[in-house]
């Protein structure tokens, strides 16, 4: 135990791993074969004056310590001025400091890589962005916390005093990927084509930039919430400037025009919008600033050339340019068809006007419907896919390409959709209900989906990029079966599988841009890798290739938990009148609330419901829930959340 001078007995330092000794030495956990390029000092603050009254400025400076304009400051006489004298429990913290010097590649990298860690209560860093940090000898003859805290990167506040040694091996899990670059790091500028709808769905998108030392303009429609001085996201952005964003033949120009009007260089362009991704392409070009090809975006947009060009299922598929050219197809046609099929727009998302059908019938009222989806959009499109319905699981699989290399790979399970079931009418829609990560499937069939992802992106004509791919196993070596009231997948019998050929991944669509937002926190929670920051990164060329790949880079032993991402879907029309349902939830469930790292109500008090048979598919809410146990327990919770959740609504006459 050390006692520093002056203290009075009002405060113990102890370093937690050196028996008492003040000594600063390397953690146990960084061996130089593989090295973590930090080191930590553990510290006890344990308060013993139970009379103490001082202020916490005084008490600040009695330590001695850095002073409180520094953010380590700030930090401390957070932690002083929130001692409780009255209690015997001690405050425990780490300190990280750098081990040798670099340039960190993220500000933020602390607390993104660390969130959700069951032994931190809080984590603040001391990085700025684009920070160059110099490195100190954990060996050094340092005799006084003043002395070496300046130096520190970051401080972890442990939730329990007994949790230091079970946060070594989560450190070394978490922060096993190179941080610290070895090259100098400059500010960036980016135009961020259309801002979404709210800060809930993009706002890690936004800090992320800031974090990486990325200026965003973005570029959107007058009057968008990102353009108002006065919002109090103002700070996330450099600037904004209002363009017509609409999706016709001259958004190319549009962008081309603004950007060249900013008065500062703008280094690349980058849009999260699927119809807008080849129209940026093209004004990338224009431009000279780094892009993909904008006829690989063309394809990827449109679902019938994406089927068409398959070495599986191509023959099974047939497109129509409209609605109108069915009745020609089927007088043509020389083989049967073979239902049920899957009929859906080439232009879409979010399931929308997504129908199996069962007969000619409902094929011709399918086909109407998917026709007339975009028919008078402003880049308008009727044309239809028809494909057969696969009856195997389906899954979302999420790649990071740099010329063709993956660097990085997951796989979520798609749970069946109302769709799937059996008997399922034309009305039953395929919208989403839960993805569970990682998969359950076989390894031989997910590494399959790997290949094939890989080889559909870039027959597409696409080399780099971040890809949101769907589809489908068929012949798979699972099935999804209810078990004690849990849907999960299990193993086929032997005589099913005897009866089975090979494994076949039948791809339904590739987006040529990160997973929907929910998902891509769901994977930056659970892996550790941002699909944003990725995104933005390409969008600058080869200079960020280093940060690239260090950024790609996801956990060290995989997934930190079961996670599965559960959609609350709409079941009837009205007027939503209970105000946040989804926080109302989780106020109601406090037992579940700490197995919940993230969710989103879309629909509040006084929002309309259009029910599930509307076009456009909107969900309620979605909670990721997650176990770090097993995918049982996982599927366990999501059952409470299903059967429990609740909310009102005034229906509609």
């Amino acid at each position: 135990m050390v006692r520093r001078a002056g203290q009075k007995a009002l405060l113990h330092i102890e370093e937690q791993k050196l028996n008492g000794c003040l000594e600063i030495l390397p953690t146990s956990f960084s061996p130089p074969e593989n090295p973590l390029s930090f080191w930590v000092l553990d510290v006890l603050i344990r308060p013993e004056d139970r009379a103490f009254t001082d202020t916490e400025k005084n008490y600040h400076s009695r330590l001695a310590l850095p002073g409180i304009d520094s953010p380590i400051g700030t930090f401390l006489a957070s932690v002083l001025g929130s001692l409780d004298f009255n209690s015997v429990e001690p405050v425990p913290l780490r300190f990280l400091f750098p081990s040798i010097n670099g340039h960190v590649a993220r500000g933020d990298f602390l607390e993104q890589r660390l969130e959700c860690s069951q032994y931190i209560y809080k984590v603040t860093s001391f990085l700025s962005p684009l920070k160059s940090v110099t490195g100190i000898d954990p060996c050094s003859d340092i005799s006084s916390l003043d002395e070496v805290l300046p130096h520190a990167i970051g401080a972890i506040t442990l939730n329990s005093p007994a949790n230091f040694q079970n946060l070594d091996a989560d450190l070394y899990d978490r922060l096993s990927f190179p941080w610290l670059l070895s090259t100098p790091l400059s500010p960036r500028r980016l135009a961020w084509v259309q801002g979404r709808e709210d800060i809930d769905c993009i706002e890690r998108a936004l800090k992320g930039a800031a974090a990486l030392g990325i200026k965003l303009v973005i570029l959107d429609e007058p009057g968008h919430w990102l353009q108002d001085p006065n919002s109090p996201w103002v700070d996330l952005r450099e600037d904004f400037i209002e363009v017509d964003i609409t999706t016709d033949d001259s958004l190319t120009a549009r962008i081309v025009d603004a950007v060249r009007s900013y008065p500062k260089e703008i280094d690349g362009i980058v849009t999260i919008s699927d119809v807008r991704l080849a129209s940026i392409a093209r004004a990338c070009r224009i431009l000279g600033l780094p892009t993909e090809s904008a006829e690989a975006y063309d394809i990827a947009g449109d679902k019938g050339r994406t089927r068409l060009l398959e070495t599986v299922g191509a023959d099974e598929s047939f497109v129509l340019p409209n609605a109108k050219a069915l009745d020609a197809y089927l007088k043509q046609t020389v083989q049967p068809l073979q239902f049920p099929l899957v009929v859906k727009p080439v232009v879409g998302w979010c399931s929308d006007c997504v129908s199996k059908v069962q007969d000619v019938s409902e094929l011709r009222i399918a086909v109407q419907k998917a026709s007339d989806r975009h028919a008078e959009s402003a880049k308008r499109s009727t044309a239809v896919v028809v494909e057969p319905y696969i009856d195997g699981p389906e899954v979302d699989a999420n790649l990071a390409l740099l010329d063709g290399e993956i660097l990085f790979f997951e796989i979520s399970d798609d749970f069946p959709s109302p769709a799937d079931e059996k008997g399922a009418g034309l009305k039953a829609n395929f919208q989403e209900t839960q993805n569970v990560m990682p998969s359950g499937l076989p390894k031989v069939e997910q590494h399959a989906i790997r290949d094939q992802m890989r080889e559909s992106i870039l027959r597409q004509g696409f080399k780099s990029g971040v890809f949101h791919c769907e589809a489908r196993v068929r012949n798979s070596r699972v099935k999804y079966a209810t078990k004690k009231g849990i849907v999960d997948l299990e193993s086929k019998n032997g005589n099913d599988i005897k009866e089975l050929g090979h494994p076949q991944v039948y791809l339904h669509e590739i987006n040529a841009r990160p997973p929907g937002y929910l998902e891509s926190v769901a994977v930056l929670l659970a892996y550790g890798v941002d699909y944003y920051a990725i995104r933005m990164l390409l969008a600058l060329g080869p200079s960020e290739t280093p940060r690239l790949r260090a950024l790609s880079q996801p956990f060290l032993n995989g997934p930190k938990f079961h996670l599965s991402l559960m959609i609350i879907q709409q079941t009837r029309a009205g007027v939503m009148k209970t105000a946040d349902a989804a926080k109302e939830f989780l106020d109601k469930h406090p037992t579940i609330r700490k197995n919940v790292v993230d969710y989103y109500t879309r629909k509040k008090g006084g929002d309309i419901l259009e029910g599930p048979d509307a076009d456009a598919l909107w969900w309620i809410a979605y909670f990721s829930v997650v176990s770090r146990e097993s995918r049982r327990e996982l599927l366990e919770r999501v059952e409470f959340v299903q059967g429990n959740f609740e909310y009102e609504i005034e229906e509609q006459s």
